[in-house]
């Protein structure tokens, strides 16, 4: 089993770390490859970012062939999802939908913390998109830069901490997903900080990955993931057409 890994952003050092904790937690017979868009901003932090790293990221699926059993797209906001599903019959999983599976089925009320303030509106909108809008009960965020989440980790952690028991304690919180691919590696230290399960996004993304190649499921073409239709695209290289 082949499994490619993408990082949304450009950040070489964030895929580093991504790809260390997705080689940590795959299964023996796995074969993991992590990569990241040829183009695209270094890390993404508003609407602006994402809409531009998201051609990269398809790049990365087209270029891949029939080489791998499945996607990861390792963003939180699963940038281009959508269009990555029209691009393959391979199952292509996103960080922020996977980890919300888990944490559904491991409490009754869960939440998100994640990195800059402005992100919000962004982190509100992939949880509705994955429907899960009615069981997420908090949402936090911490000011952090992306790219600090992989130049601080001590600094990261602190502030993960005071986030999460705040919601702990106001929102009743009782699990919580880690909402930025650059905090893969943190959720340990964090579960024997606080005494609940805390979801590293990544790995949890590798496994239910595993999953879906194990019982043998594709994405569907019968209708909305069906393959683009030919038509020019100006600017865009001959590989990058439908």
């Amino acid at each position: 089993m082949r499994i490619k890994v993408i990082n949304g952003n450009t950040f070489e050092l964030m895929t580093q770390e991504i790809d260390r904790i997705a080689q940590q937690v795959r299964s023996p017979h796995v074969d993991i490859v992590t990569t990241q868009p040829r183009s695209g901003p270094q890390s993404i932090e508003s609407y602006y970012d994402e809409y531009l790293a998201i051609p990269g990221i398809l790049e990365e699926i087209i270029l891949s062939g029939d080489d791998f059993d499945a996607f990861i797209l390792a963003c939180w906001g699963d940038p281009g999802i959508e269009a990555a599903r029209e691009l393959t019959r391979r199952p292509v999983i996103g960080v922020a939908e996977a980890s919300m599976y888990v944490a559904n089925m491991l409490a009754a009320r869960w939440g998100v913390v994640t990195t800059q303030h402005r992100t919000l509106d962004m982190i509100e909108k992939t949880i509705h998109k994955a429907g899960f809008s009615h069981r997420c009960v908090s949402i936090r965020t911490t000011g952090i830069p992306v790219t600090q989440t992989e130049t601080d980790r001590p600094a990261t952690v602190d502030a993960l901490e005071r986030e999460i028991r705040d919601a702990m304690a106001c929102d009743r919180l009782e699990a919580v997903c880690l909402g930025c691919a650059g905090m893969a590696g943190l959720d340990l230290e964090l579960e024997a900080r606080l005494g609940i399960p805390v979801i590293d996004a990544v790995a949890a993304a590798v496994k239910l990955a595993e999953a879906m190649v194990g019982l043998k499921k594709y994405t569907s073409k019968a209708l909305t993931y069906q393959s683009p239709d030919p038509k020019p695209i100006l600017g865009y290289p001959d590989h990058m057409q439908p």
